[in-house]
């Protein structure tokens, strides 16, 4: 069975993702669509083709022998978009990480290069795939050699296929003979002149009829069409010149090391730490299963496991009033399963169960006791409570935690991802994760990571080191992050409300779900019915003041209305 090589066109597949993804960011601010579309690319395509060996060529930005030709080659191109521009030192970052071959040399373009070594690789006996969003790489086209174009439909991505058969079918003419139709008819995109006069379809008949430029020249005199043949007479430089910027070269003085090329090995840490970065955590699955255990020891340093709920509950008791901690409580069912206590930035103390099963050579460590009776007891709750009226906590979703709190001092807690919330509420995620590559600049692992579906009581009984390692991570970020919120809360001038208001707003949140609310149905349906009369006359209002009708909810319809059609002064326009 023949080996097999992928080579992917760096460039142009970003810029394919670039515009063919919506526009995305991480928690820094980077844009990450273009790198998120190649990667789904790059996934698709090593899943289907499971090549042997994988590498992507970059273009330089440097003139090339074209441009030595034809000062305008690719002259007519805007310049890259600064949101794609950004991208593309981080995508090769990333590639970097993963143990991908980039190529790339000064005075060629990216499809002379893989124009050379899928010409090479062919001559080795290996088969050839081409990704690129350009057509102009179906010159290379062979029985050996696939030219794969991914297209994004409907946010779906799809590929079309082409050997030499399929390049004939498609265009009625060989490979070969495309890069004289391309010669022919020009290329607005490549600012390649081409012939004036002469289209993609009188291109297409003249080559189906002739076969070469060299035939069409030597049979001018039977071209029936006045102006195409004038055309041609007058502009057969032209031709010549346009067939040689169209012809991609296959002799670059340049090899591949099929040996460094192989395509295996890419879930590395440091690729993991990257999409951990750029936020990318429907891809994560990818990874090993064990990656996320294997970032433990970043955090887990002065990691303490307490075995006696008495010494948990006697260390709780002992923080001094004012005292910061980071506060994680494992709870389901509404069953305490464990706690933990992060006292500093290297200590790290988590309860479990008394008389916990000591540890075999090769038996994983069991934290909880999964068994149907409630795992703590008042001792433990009483302590928390004690903790709570002496420590300044910081906790995440401290709503969710008040059944153990003590209420009354809301001015000792702070809720991280609320704060989190307040100084960034255009964000999708507010969990730890997020909160740690934004605050932190760290990337840990979220639950699905570490157990995937599993709930808590099952990730407690099969993966009970991984679970309370888990809870590390979320009471870590509580502490490490916290001070860095209220800075920041501070510099917006937000802090007063975060305390005044959000912070109280959570007990009466916490209370409305415990004791449920009251509700007069008919008066509610009264209430609705009269808003719907107000949003109708305020709609017609809007429209009288716009002079014209249109879809208020549409933002797109809006803008127009707004600051075109009205001339109200906006900010800035974006790219969406």
């Amino acid at each position: 069975m023949s080996k097999k090589l992928v080579l992917i066109d760096g460039h142009s597949i970003l810029n394919r993702a670039f515009f063919g993804v919506p526009d995305l960011t991480n928690a820094k601010g980077l844009h990450t669509n273009a790198i998120y579309g190649f990667l789904n690319i790059l996934f698709k395509i090593l899943d289907e083709e499971k090549p042997d060996y994988l590498a992507v060529a970059f273009d330089v930005k440097a003139p090339t022998f074209r441009h030595e030709l034809f000062a305008e080659y690719k002259g007519t191109r805007k310049p890259m978009a600064e949101e794609l521009r950004e991208q593309v030192p981080v995508m090769k970052e990333v590639l970097a990480a993963m143990g991908v071959v980039c190529v790339e040399h000064a005075g060629w373009e990216a499809d002379d290069i893989m124009g050379t070594l899928a010409k090479k690789a062919e001559a080795d006996g290996i088969e050839v795939s081409l990704v690129s969003g350009d057509r102009d790489l179906l010159q290379i086209a062979s029985k050996h050699i696939k030219i794969r174009i991914p297209k994004t439909k409907m946010g779906r991505t799809e590929i079309e296929d082409y050997y030499e058969d399929d390049v004939l079918e498609k265009y009625q003419v060989t490979p070969v003979q495309f890069i004289e139709l391309k010669a022919l008819m020009g290329d607005t995109a490549d600012n390649i002149p081409g012939v004036p006069k002469v289209g993609e379809k009188t291109a297409t008949a003249l080559m189906v009829e002739y076969g070469s430029i060299e035939n069409i020249y030597a049979n001018i005199e039977n071209i029936t069409k006045k102006s195409i043949k004038e055309s041609l007479k007058e502009n057969k430089h032209l031709a010549e010149l346009s067939k040689t910027l169209a012809t991609i070269k296959t002799d670059c003085d340049i090899v591949l090391d099929y040996e460094s090329a192989r395509a295996e090995g890419y879930f590395t840490q440091e690729a993991y730490q990257l999409f951990k970065m750029l936020e990318f955590k429907n891809m994560l699955s990818r990874f090993e299963s064990n990656m996320a255990e294997k970032q433990a020891a970043n955090i887990s340093e002065g990691f303490h496991i307490v075995e006696k709920k008495s010494d948990f509950a006697s260390l709780c008791r002992r923080v001094k009033k004012g005292t910061k901690v980071g506060l994680e409580l494992v709870v389901e069912n509404g069953q305490l399963l464990g706690a933990v206590l992060a006292m500093s930035e290297k200590e790290l103390y988590y309860f479990y169960q008394e008389q916990a099963p000591v540890k075999k050579e090769n038996e994983q460590l069991s934290l909880f006791d999964t068994s149907p009776e409630p795992a703590m007891d008042r001792e433990l709750e009483e302590a928390l409570w004690a903790l709570s009226e002496n420590a300044r906590i910081y906790t995440l979703n401290i709503k969710d935690k008040y059944d153990y709190l003590c209420y009354d001092n809301l001015e000792n807690y702070f809720d991280v991802v609320l704060g989190a919330y307040l100084c960034n509420p255009l964000k999708n995620d507010y969990d730890a994760e997020a909160i740690a590559t934004e605050y932190l600049g760290i990337s840990i692992p979220g639950y699905k990571e570490f157990f995937g579906k599993l709930t808590i009581s099952q990730a407690a009984a099969d993966k009970s080191a991984e679970l309370a390692y888990f809870y590390l991570y979320q009471a870590y970020t509580a502490y490490a992050a916290g001070d860095k919120i209220i800075e920041k809360l501070k510099e917006q001038g937000m802090y007063p409300l975060m305390q005044d208001m959000e912070m109280p707003l959570t007990y009466v949140l916490y209370d409305m779900e415990k004791e449920g609310v009251l509700v007069k149905r008919e008066e509610l349906k009264n209430y609705g019915e009269a808003l719907v009369s107000q949003i109708t006359e305020l709609e017609k209002s809007i429209h009288e003041s716009a002079g014209a009708e249109f879809n208020i909810n549409s933002p797109k319809q809006l803008g127009e209305v707004l600051f075109e059609k009205m001339g109200i002064p906006g900010g800035k326009k974006t790219k969406t």
